[in-house]
């Protein structure tokens, strides 16, 4: 089920009439509608899909609970690692099966023998990669004894499977947002008023900026051979914002659909492409997934408290292993590799700390110094999206190669210009929020009626413009 489907508009207010107005007089009684409500959003796209994320969550729990009855170091890192391998056991099954046996073919190929592995028609499971991420935080920390193991197991499986975030994040940590489910909730008019203004935004990301932005990425990243160089530059620009509209307006939608139900969840991004150098940009970009990543992998493989070697290896291997989670594919590992790279320059000179205030705070429009950052910071992105955008290595390189051999007898593509003003509207309204969590949360400081007259003008410009309707481009990771 899709955000911005109408199934979805049916979905919502169902759900809230019934949390609400029929179940709210007893905490369990929501819990119990969330799970039903999630495992139905869940099962829209294939009911299949429900026996893996239940079958997760019967894991996680009993791990949860032997770790808590264990008090023997040795037997506790045992149900620890019977977690981890069952959790991400499935994820590499169903994600990375195929292409490890391609990438051994293709090996053997290099050496000139041919073998003929049998491959799978496998179906990668929708949100797989995100709530195997959510249960494994909850297992770690109870083995760390940061979280008491719960003994609530309907609790525990509406946190697994809580809709709003189910399929593309945030990635919640059990210590946020499970015991959110133990207390509780009241209905908040101001509360669901700024959720609705998240959801509002949310889609304006993505049915606007992105679903349209997609229509010309694809369009030019499939036929880049016959483009001149300033149509190709502007396909990986589409793509640009084509994947922010797209993953930021689904966080959006997700938080304010939590908040429509008295939950809170965390900001996963924060003005990413206003950032000055790329270390800024991953603080700002993706947070759930970065901070976990810092918590559960850096952290433990000895962070930055070795020498330089160590932090080199461990920011190595940070990037590459969030490469290889986006897909199964070597374009994701490059992409990956190449942030590093990135970030190396900033970590020798020990200035990736740097810029962790907010950029011109307190003023209009950035400094001169801060706009060149920005500049840079941005096309360094925009390049490295094309490599996450490619279908193939070769193909990335070929359309980086057409960028700078096209610019004679090639052809350039026709855009509307309401594409570029309604980008130019998203950039403006991001930059004057930015100091807020929310760039949506920036208007209730405006006169009512103004705010008003931006809501309807969003909706109408919803109406007018929306794209293609497509799915999220993260489902897929």
């Amino acid at each position: 089920m899709l955000f911005n489907s109408l199934d979805f508009a049916i979905f919502l207010p169902v759900t809230f009439v019934l949390y609400w107005f029929i179940f709210q007089k007893k905490i369990r009684l929501q819990n119990l509608l969330i799970v039903c409500a999630s495992y139905l959003f869940y099962g829209w796209w294939d009911w299949r899909f429900l026996t893996l994320i239940i079958f997760s969550t019967l894991v996680d729990y009993t791990i949860g609970s032997l770790l808590k009855e264990e008090q023997v170091a040795l037997k506790r890192k045992i149900y620890l690692w019977i977690s981890i391998t069952i959790n991400l056991g499935f994820l590499g099954f169903f994600k990375y099966y195929n292409f490890f046996i391609e990438s051994f073919t293709e090996a053997f190929l290099f050496l000139g023998k041919e073998i003929k592995p049998n491959t799978l028609n496998i179906i990668l499971p929708v949100g797989i990669s995100f709530y195997t991420f959510q249960t494994l935080s909850y297992t770690i920390d109870v083995y760390k004894k940061k979280l008491e193991p719960t003994t609530d197991f309907i609790a525990f499986a509406a946190f697994v499977s809580f809709f709003p975030q189910l399929v593309a994040g945030p990635i919640e940590r059990a210590t946020n947002l499970l015991p959110q489910f133990y207390t509780k909730r009241k209905f908040d008019y101001s509360l669901a008023i700024l959720g609705l203004r998240q959801i509002l935004w949310g889609l304006f990301k993505k049915v606007i900026i992105a679903d349209n932005c997609a229509k010309y990425a694809n369009i030019i990243f499939n036929n880049y051979e016959i483009y001149d160089t300033s149509t190709l530059i502007l396909g990986a620009l589409f793509f640009t914002f084509q994947i922010y509209g797209d993953f930021s307006g689904y966080s959006d939608i997700a938080i304010g659909t939590s908040r429509l139900f008295g939950f809170n969840l965390m900001q996963n991004f924060a003005f990413p492409y206003f950032s000055r150098d790329i270390a800024e940009f991953w603080r700002r970009w993706h947070i759930s997934l970065s901070t976990w990543f810092r918590d559960y992998l850096y952290i433990p493989l000895g962070g930055s408290k070795g020498g330089m070697k160590m932090k080199i290896r461990n920011t190595f291997i940070i990037f590459l292993v969030s490469g290889f989670w986006h897909g199964a594919n070597w374009t994701f590992v490059f992409w990956g590799f190449l942030n590093a790279l990135y970030f190396l320059p900033l970590l020798l000179r020990s200035k990736n700390r740097v810029n962790t205030n907010i950029v011109a705070e307190g003023k209009w429009l950035p400094n001169l110094k801060e706009t060149i950052q920005m500049l840079f910071t941005f096309s360094l992105t925009v390049f490295a999206w094309i490599f996450f955008r490619a279908d193939s290595i070769t193909h990335a390189y070929n359309y980086i190669s057409s960028i700078f051999i096209n610019y004679i007898n090639a052809i350039s593509l026709s855009i509307p210009n309401e594409i570029f003003y309604l980008i130019t509207l998203f950039l403006v309204i991001e930059w004057l929020g930015r100091s807020s969590k929310f760039a949506i949360e920036k208007l209730q400081f405006i006169p009512k009626i103004l705010r008003w007259m931006f809501y309807l003008a969003l909706i109408l410009l919803l109406f007018m413009f929306a794209g293609e309707e497509q799915e999220f481009i993260y489902f897929q990771f």
